[in-house]
Formats: C-alpha cells, structure tokens, sequence
C-alpha cells in the first residue's frame, strides 16, 4: 500500500482528493495550516497542521510517514486578491510550494502532483485550450502558479522526481454524502453565490458583464464536478506510477456554459428566482474560457462523469442545504433520491 502526502487536505478540492484517496485503499497523511480549510472536512487517514513552507515538519513527516507521493492542493487562488496583494500570492504559491518540492526531493519522494490552474494561459488566442497554448499569465495568482510548473522539469532532471501537473477550469460541485462541499470565506466562486444568493444568505447576484461577445453576452467558463477532478488525479498518480512520463494536464469537460445559463440551472434546481444585479466587466475577465481535455482522457483514460451542469448543481445545493441547516443530510439526501 502506497503512502500519499495530502498537503491542503483540509480544503475544497483537498478534503474530497483525501476521501478519494481512502476509498481507493491508500494511507493518507494530511498537512494543512487551517488558514482557509477546516479540520471536520479531513474524514480519513492522519491529520497533521503545520506550514507546508516548513521544511522540518515536511521532511519529518515524509520520513516518520515512508511518504512516496505527494499531492500537492494547497494555495491561495482568488485572482482579484493576487492582484491587491502579489506579495501572499508569490510566497504561498510560488515560494513554499518550491520550498515543498526541495524537501520532498531531498528526502527521496517518487512524485510530486500539482494542482495548476488555467490562468496560466492568460487571454486564450484559441479555444478550446489545448495544454500546448502559450502561457501569458494576466495576473499575479497565474504567474505564480505558472512560476512553479516551469521548476518542476528541473526538479526531475536532477532529482529525478517524477511530477504531473493538473490545469483546473472551474471546480464546481460537492459530495454531500460526505458533508463535503465549498466553504471560502469570502465566497467569489459562481455556483456557490449563486446558491447563496437563493437561500437568502447574501443579496443579489452581480453578473459583470452583459456584452461579451457570447451567444447570450454573458461569461462562458467550463464546470468540472470536484469528484471528476479528483478522479483525474488519482489516475494520474497511477499512471506515474505504471512508467507514464511526467506532465501537464487540462482538467475540464470541453463544454462551456455561460453566466446566464449557470443562473438559470440554479433557479430550476432551487426552485427560486435567483436575485440578479448587473454590474461592469472585471478587468483580465476572458469572454470565454474552454478547456481541451483529450490529453488527459488519451493518456490517463480520464473521463469526467458527473460533470454536467444540473448534475454539479444538484450535489452543491444539497450541500448548501446541509450547510444552512435546519434538514438533516439524511433527509435531504432521501428526498433528492425520491425526486
């Protein structure tokens, strides 16, 4: 049985890749700070807080642990705070997740898994994007992940520790059997605003921007369901583990949908009108952002099943049920499956 090195287990993505991870059989070792995830979210394996920036505690836990991967799931990810405050973006994203590949390759650790982001290709001059598309990062949150992916070839020529790196689209979804789900604070992403906005948690929606050059003028962007997401992982680290060579990897469905129709998904699944304000483009916004993932299912057999949109919607607001309290989990789930 391998052993796997979660860092940001506590998180979104983090605490469902650590269910995922269980579930399929391996030993997991959690490292989270607590700065934006939660200890009740870590339902498996051991939980260790600590920096991953300390080396120590790093290279301690990969010794005391026989640590052979680590999945790295940690960082800082809201595109408008990279750009208030660069300086937390390139120390949390760029310095100490170097700083975690250097302990990890000292220490002997077989693979390193990266959790990248699409920003790293800036303004798309194509789509859908294929993994060969420039890299021009528009903000400090792309540049500081993009920093890190262009080290890690490096890292393996010299250390030879294998790595795949994973280019998220839109993280979307939740796994409500679990109680797992999406829990920043503050909330900017759009399926969980606009869920908030139905349970009356928060005021209106803001849709920036109603004259892109889009079907209905509003954003296109690409969901991938957080399980799907995860799954893609795992067979990554399976397929490192089989002789596959290193590399990077889309992760998103090739099937956009626009603000709009995020919106009315979320009505028909609430069964609410959804509160709407109108307010101007964001600065860096691309009009549509679709990713190529044929090099991800061809290479790792990856498929992503659950990641049509009513499908994503359906798991998120019964987690945000759960979350409002008030209807135990239980119920909400009978009730779901009745429907």
């Amino acid at each position: 049985m391998d052993d796997v090195l979660v860092v940001g287990g506590a998180g979104y993505i983090g605490s469902h890749m650590v269910a995922l991870l269980h579930h399929k059989g391996l030993r997991v070792t959690t490292l989270d700070d607590l700065s934006s995830g939660y200890r009740d979210a870590v339902k498996f394996g051991e939980f260790v807080q600590g920096d991953m920036g300390d080396a120590h505690l790093v290279r301690a836990l990969i010794r005391e642990r026989s640590i052979s991967t680590i999945i790295h799931l940690a960082g800082s990810i809201c595109v408008a705070e990279s750009i208030r405050h660069p300086s937390l973006y390139y120390l949390n994203n760029s310095a100490k997740s170097l700083g975690l590949a250097a302990a990890a390759s000292d220490e002997g650790v077989k693979r390193f898994i990266f959790s990248s982001t699409a920003a790293v290709y800036g303004n798309p001059i194509e789509l859908p994007l294929d993994e060969r598309h420039p890299k021009h990062p528009v903000n400090p949150y792309g540049r500081s992940k993009w920093l890190v992916e262009q080290a890690l070839p490096d890292f393996e020529a010299a250390y030879g520790m294998q790595y795949m790196t994973f280019r998220y689209f839109n993280a979307s979804g939740a796994n409500p059997e679990l109680g797992l789900g999406e829990r920043h604070e503050p909330e900017t992403h759009l399926i969980p605003s606009a869920l908030h906005a139905a349970l009356g948690k928060r005021g209106c929606l803001m849709i920036n921007g109603t004259d892109w050059g889009t079907p209905d003028g509003t954003c296109v962007r690409d969901f991938l369901h957080v399980q799907d997401l995860c799954e893609a992982h795992y067979l990554g680290y399976r397929a490192l583990m089989g002789g596959c060579r290193s590399g990077a990897f889309n992760l998103g469905t090739g099937r956009g949908y626009s603000v709009r129709e995020v919106v009315d998904t979320s009505s028909a699944v609430t069964k609410c009108e959804i509160p709407i304000a109108y307010g101007p483009r964001r600065p860096g916004d691309p009009p549509s952002l679709v990713a190529n993932p044929d090099a991800a299912m061809t290479k790792l057999g990856w498929r992503p099943r659950q990641s049509d949109l009513r499908s994503i919607i359906e798991d998120a607001w019964l987690w945000e049920q759960y979350r409002a309290g008030g209807i135990p989990l239980e119920q909400l789930l009978r009730d779901h499956k009745a429907a």
